[in-house]
């Protein structure tokens, strides 16, 4: 009997989702320049808005991650998807700073269970060597609808304004919802779908995430192992984070681009972080992903350590690309590393990570209005900050063995 490819329509979910995510997450900082000037805001004051997501984002991963480990991926991602497209929608209902802040608290509590219980889908429904390459796809399609982001909400802009224009975004969510309910079950067994010889390759995929394996998550959250992972995806996050809230304002202040231009230079970072991605998860077991890691983020280092001393915006945009490229080499790595120390409870230990990564979602983009306002908007300082917290997740990654419980 030849095994049937439900498992595959899982994939499509989860990457679908992930590009839904990213647009809805990104398109805040293609709408910045309107927003600030229609509701008053300056740059310390729109930093502090970008890291309400983050903060929120942070504090609510290891909730979210509990939720689906106990109540399943299919109820805690409708309810999530759902309360994230609503906040999605009411950002276009902002009246003042205060208003603003929230609504994006609330839109990072909601997206703070997307990641974390896509992982713990893909880990029951898929075999190891299937399981890395679907991170990475997803990975990559996640950078790819950020990337899409910035004309996307330029266009939508242009047409609807940025109030009205987040509305239209919202209904991406709701249309996923309408068809994930209809089709997706937690565990393979359960659907109508998987033939006995899908099931057998699923078997020890199922067992590692299905099953009790004795250890409190409590105490699986006290190793060491993920405060490591932890640390360095709080300075993956901290780079990253540029790209997604003050690299507009960059383009257009610090080389004097158009709104037009601005969102077309502004794809290149997420565009080839997500090839990373893909390159990454295609690398063959064999070759040990700590190293991966560790040239990838002292790659990112370099890069963005030249970054400063460029003038030609080209120039500038494809070392930044790069330096995304390289970082992004790590994402499947980090991900998987969490399934494989998680087992039953992946989206625990992923929520863990990215709680601790994406606490510098609130910092980077706080920092950087502080930066920017006490500097006089010197962009090289910030710079220089992305590229330390890069060489340090590179350092991190030599006290964390990825391949470990492989060996």
């Amino acid at each position: 009997m030849k095994p049937t490819r439900a498992r595959y329509w899982v994939v499509v979910f989860a990457l679908a989702l992930a590009m839904i995510m990213y647009i809805q997450r990104v398109a805040i900082s293609q709408a910045a320049g309107p927003i600030s000037v229609e509701l008053g805001l300056s740059k310390t004051q729109m930093g502090v808005v970008f890291g309400a997501f983050g903060l929120s984002y942070a504090l609510f991963e290891i909730p979210m991650g509990l939720l689906g480990d106990r109540l399943g991926v299919r109820w805690i991602l409708t309810q999530v998807v759902l309360f994230w497209s609503l906040f999605t929608a009411l950002t276009g209902g902002a009246w003042n700073l205060v208003s603003l802040w929230v609504i994006r608290f609330a839109f990072g509590a909601g997206e703070a269970g997307c990641f974390p219980n896509l992982t713990r889908m893909l880990s029951s429904w898929l075999p190891l060597s299937e399981r890395v390459k679907a991170q990475a796809l997803m990975w990559a399609f996640g950078r790819w609808g950020g990337a899409a982001a910035p004309p996307v909400a330029f266009l939508v802009i242009s047409l609807f304004g940025w109030r009205l224009g987040f509305v239209a975004l919202s209904f991406l969510g709701v249309a996923w919802v309408s068809i994930f309910l209809l089709w997706f079950k937690n565990d393979p067994a359960e659907h109508k779908s998987v033939n006995a010889a899908e099931l057998a390759l699923l078997e020890k995929s199922r067992a590692l995430v299905l099953h009790d394996h004795g250890v409190p998550w409590y105490r699986l959250l006290l190793q060491r192992d993920i405060a490591v992972l932890g640390l360095q995806y709080f300075c993956f996050s901290y780079t990253w984070y540029f790209y997604v809230t003050w690299l507009p304002t960059w383009l257009r202040q610090a080389h004097g681009l158009s709104a037009g231009a601005t969102a077309g230079y502004a794809v290149l970072p997420l565009l080839l972080g997500g090839f990373g991605s893909i390159v990454s998860g295609w690398i063959p077991l064999s070759v040990p992903r700590r190293w991966v890691a560790i040239t990838g983020f002292l790659g990112t280092a370099v890069l963005i350590l030249v970054i400063p001393g460029v003038q030609d915006v080209k120039v500038a945009m494809a070392l930044m690309a790069m330096a995304s490229f390289c970082s992004d080499l790590t994402m499947p790595i980090s991900w998987n590393t969490c399934v494989e120390i998680g087992k039953q409870y992946t989206a625990t230990v992923s929520s863990t990570m990215n709680m601790l990564g994406n606490f510098a979602g609130f910092v980077a983009p706080v920092l950087g209005g502080f930066i920017l306002d006490r500097t006089g908007n010197n962009w090289d300082v910030v710079l220089y900050t992305m590229s330390a917290a890069a060489f340090v997740s590179a350092v991190c990654w030599l006290f964390i063995d990825p391949d470990k419980s492989r060996a």
